[in-house]
């Protein structure tokens, strides 16, 4: 696929997604969403891919929110339609059924910090600040950050940081939990290849089930998510990796899961 904002690199079962707007610090755009949109629906059906990195390019930001100019010619119909656009994206990117690590390479603000909230895993470069200034321009977030960020990092942190806008550091951001762990800026990208290629090596499809009983089980009452986690527990019994795991342990080896 080409694309005009996004690059995309293939390491084994690995694909890299770079944002490459560095002139505009990865500002996301109507195109780059949608290209954002059509990368990772094209990576779901991709059955060769078992984990996604996605980062920004350069060295100074991640994504540093929205496109602004887009931002200040908005409508309320415009705008409701811009938020629920972005919502889809980053939920896809939720429910991709893969995991997907950002890599956070510098600035995470606003839609950024929204983008990093919707990966499955998050590691931060020591240098990198995040935060949801939307405030700071009269209007609020609209890509799910209300809802991740109080989710993540609880209603009270939440508050305070969407009302306030005021960025925190990598260190703080580790420190509530909304990033799992900082490394040093220069090894951000090795860190992040090593992990995603730890969880390549995992049972795909127990993959999908797990990051599926976490996301849905979190709308739903206990009772009712425990319920679903026991028939997905059901599911992935009736799997050829189920076996090949299970088979492997007791022969003490290391098992080949084939995603089947």
């Amino acid at each position: 696929m080409a694309f005009d904002n996004l690059l995309l690199e293939r390491d084994d079962a690995v694909a890299i997604v770079t944002i490459n707007r560095p002139k505009v610090l990865n500002a996301l755009n109507a195109r780059t969403l949608d290209e954002l949109h059509r990368v990772v629906l094209d990576l779901k059906r991709d059955d060769s891919v078992r984990v996604v990195i996605l980062t920004g390019a350069g060295d100074k930001a991640f994504v540093a929110g929205a496109d602004i100019n887009e931002l200040a010619v908005q409508t309320p119909t415009s705008g409701r339609e811009l938020a629920l656009t972005g919502q889809r994206v980053f939920d896809a990117i939720e429910n991709l059924g893969k995991p997907v690590v950002a890599a956070i390479n510098g600035y995470a603000l606003g839609g950024g910090c929204e983008l990093v909230m919707a990966c499955t895993l998050r590691l931060a470069a020591d240098t990198a600040k995040l935060g949801q200034p939307e405030i700071t321009l009269g209007i609020i977030p609209g890509y799910g950050g209300t809802q991740r960020l109080s989710r993540l990092v609880g209603k009270g942190k939440a508050m305070e940081l969407i009302l306030s806008g005021a960025p925190i550091s990598a260190s703080e951001a580790e420190r509530i939990g909304l990033v799992n762990r900082v490394v040093p800026a220069a090894e951000l990208m090795k860190e992040a290849r090593m992990l995603a290629g730890q969880l390549a090596k995992r049972a795909p499809i127990a993959m999908h089930y797990i990051i599926d009983a976490i996301n849905k089980g979190l709308e739903m009452p206990f009772a009712e998510a425990s319920a679903y986690e026991a028939t997905l527990f059901g599911l992935v019994a009736a799997t050829d990796d189920m076996r090949e795991g299970t088979r492997a342990f007791l022969e003490k080896r290391q098992p080949e899961f084939k995603g089947k």
